[in-house]
């Protein structure tokens, strides 16, 4: 059935609905609880205030079912799960096969960070795909700024007991070409990136003080990024030097064009795939050594071959949280919906998503 209702409500009701007649349930949306951020006035110096007024979203036909996907928007795939069988459940949903050598690209957390994804949540699906878990050095100092310091970081943090981990610039960049970008025409990535044929995208769906939230674009442009890349991305493409200063549209499209050629060097998206779990919903990063405490429950895990659908999706998820205020606030405050908007006029993926809810 159709209904003109707030997506925000439809999400919610996709998953009630689910729980009614015991069965996979899906709930198609054009991402506008997105839509709502697109207001807000923001820059990258706004500041947050918990207690602002719910932000509003506009009414949106969307399509409650009970099936498989239609084969129209990209599917989102959604458990509440948030264990190894929940990761699992969505993994196998994407019915997708590794080929050759894998990255699984994760954030190893800044020391000091403990929202990062645990390793014994990952550490079956990362050793299924054979994986080797990668990260590229930091633009901003930190305790992983060089290669000694964050292979240490990592192995504090529990990865290395779990996979190989290469920081994949430890011997430099190398440059990928960008199609179509407005801000880049090339991106900078860490040179062992070419040692890799497919890559398992893992992220922490999370806050973040300058993109206004983290997820599977951030994790594949700047995460891929090598030191000098971030900066080139955070600069907007004008410094591979200085990641500060630049304008925050020209950082938000930057990542999302970087974001793209790694779709594009990875056959065009067939041979890389993204999972979002979203718990330790803190409105900082996990770069942040020292990040705010969550304030919102957690969601579930979700995932898609589309980053843009998946982020839009678990955006979407916020806005229909009660208790999401500060996480959409922080979004807002940045223009973070931005991101979004560029990744799919550039061609990275589509805002319209099926959500496909995975719980018995």
């Amino acid at each position: 059935m159709k209904k003109k209702i707030n997506t925000m409500i439809a999400m919610i009701l996709s998953i009630s609905m689910l729980a009614a007649c015991g069965g996979g349930g899906s709930a198609t949306s054009s991402g506008s609880g997105g839509v709502a951020a697109e207001s807000a006035q923001a820059s990258a110096s706004g500041g947050d205030n918990n207690s602002a007024a719910e932000p509003e979203a506009p009414e949106e036909t969307v399509q409650l079912t009970a099936s498989a996907p239609s084969g129209g928007a990209p599917a989102v795939y959604m458990t509440t799960d948030i264990s190894l069988e929940g990761l699992m459940a969505v993994y196998e949903a994407l019915n997708w096969q590794p080929t050759g050598s894998v990255a699984v690209k994760l954030s190893t957390g800044e020391a000091g960070n403990t929202h990062y994804l645990s390793p014994d949540l990952i550490k079956e699906l990362v050793q299924l795909v054979d994986g080797t878990i990668v990260e590229c050095n930091t633009a901003y100092g930190g305790s992983r700024a060089n290669t000694a310091m964050h292979l240490q970081v990592a192995k504090d943090h529990g990865f290395t007991a779990i996979a190989d981990v290469d920081i994949m610039d430890a011997d430099g960049s190398i440059s990928l070409p960008v199609a179509g970008g407005t801000r880049l025409t090339e991106n900078f990535v860490g040179a062992n990136f070419a040692n890799y044929d497919s890559c398992l995208v893992l992220s922490h769906f999370k806050g973040h003080a300058m993109g206004g939230f983290g997820g599977a674009i951030k994790n594949i442009s700047i995460g891929i990024a090598s030191s000098e890349g971030k900066a080139w991305i955070h600069s907007g493409g004008t410094s591979r030097t200085n990641a500060w200063g630049g304008e925050q549209n020209a950082f938000l499209e930057a990542m999302a064009e970087a974001g793209k050629s790694i779709s594009d060097y990875l056959g065009d998206g067939e041979r890389i795939v993204y999972i979002n779990v979203m718990n330790h919903l803190s409105i900082d990063c996990d770069c942040n050594g020292n990040p705010a405490a969550p304030d919102m429950h957690d969601i579930g895990i979700l995932a898609s071959t589309d980053p843009v659908a998946l982020d839009q999706a678990c955006v979407d998820l916020v806005y229909a949280a009660e208790d999401g205020k500060s996480l959409i606030n922080r979004i807002e405050s940045r223009n973070g919906i931005h991101t979004l908007e560029h990744a799919e006029t550039v061609g990275l993926g589509n805002r319209t998503y099926e959500l496909i809810n995975l719980n018995d």
